[in-house]
């Protein structure tokens, strides 16, 4: 008997502000420019694409191919992109983040 599979969509689980600082922390902590712009995409499929590109004075195409992770979006890219997920970038101290470890 086979077995039926279904894709993995990590959007569906992004259903609380909580869970989306958790999952953007995360890949911040350890990924790469490219994981970044991934994560912030699955984050804006949580939050309706569309909406978002309009907040951000982008349209969805480009908002997609932005943040498909394959693409390298502008910094200013991603300061739009937070702003319309109503988060903010802040630096900290890489040393700071191992002491607290």
């Amino acid at each position: 008997m086979a077995m039926k599979v279904t894709a993995f969509d990590g959007a569906e689980y992004l259903d609380t502000p909580e869970a989306i600082e958790a999952y953007l922390a995360a890949t911040c902590e350890d990924g790469t420019a490219a994981e970044i712009a991934h994560a912030l995409g699955v984050i804006a499929r949580a939050q309706n694409m569309t909406r978002l590109a309009e907040k951000a004075g982008m349209t969805r195409q480009a908002l997609y191919k932005a943040l498909s992770g394959e693409g390298n979006p502008e910094f200013a890219t991603i300061m739009k992109v937070a702003e319309a997920l109503g988060l903010k970038l802040t630096f900290v101290s890489a040393q700071a983040g191992r002491n607290a470890a």
